[in-house]
């Protein structure tokens, strides 16, 4: 269970995802793990919604698959056993969020962790699927090998969009140790409520 206070990076990342992520939308987990973000996004868009799943570990997509069923999500979750950086391929249409929750699965083998260069192609692709108003959150994690080198990818990167079209934020703990979980945040410029619309009425 997630800690729901600020103590944990995932739920404020849940939180402002959840503001834009509605009954209906299309949402992306890059990085599926046990399944509790994909969880998440299958409950906002519900039946009638979608979430892309991505993991290149099938362990952690039986996980997340058992996880989905047993809380009658998983009709609206297409499942994706590849690296996120397929993400442009593999998705067919605009998204509402994209979550990303780095580093190395829970309880899994701690050699295998997402990495910069694969990374940094996904959260491009993420930002080119984004409608007007949608976001993307990601956690990252510095406390394992290539973990502050991806940090610092992902950063750089994202300061580098443009600030007419985005709006994009930093969020560190200021009390903990030096290695603890960094949020980046980006939201493409426009409403997201109007762009459903127009997209509705089309």
């Amino acid at each position: 269970m997630i800690n729901k206070g600020l103590g944990s990076a995932v739920h404020i990342v849940q939180m402002i995802i959840a503001e834009v992520l509605k009954h209906g939308g299309t949402a992306v987990d890059a990085t599926a793990g046990n399944g509790h973000d994909t969880l998440f996004l299958a409950r906002l868009v519900g039946s009638e919604g979608r979430v892309y799943a991505f993991d290149i570990q099938k362990k952690a997509l039986e996980s997340t698959k058992k996880l989905l069923e047993r809380y009658g999500a998983a009709g609206q979750v297409t499942l994706l056993n590849t690296g996120h950086e397929e993400m442009d391929k593999l998705v067919p249409e605009p998204v509402d969020a994209v979550l990303f929750n780095l580093g190395y699965l829970p309880g899994g083998d701690h050699a295998l962790v997402t990495s910069a260069g694969t990374t940094v192609t996904a959260l491009k692709s993420a930002v080119e699927l984004l409608r007007p108003g949608g976001r993307i959150g990601m956690v990252l994690y510095t406390g394992h090998p290539g973990g502050n080198e991806e940090l610092c990818a992902a950063e750089q990167y994202a300061s580098g969009l443009k600030g007419a079209g985005f709006n994009v934020i930093k969020i560190n703990y200021l009390n903990r140790t030096a290695h603890a979980p960094v949020i980046i945040l980006v939201e493409k410029a426009g409403d997201l409520l109007e762009s459903q619309a127009a997209t509705q009425n089309s």
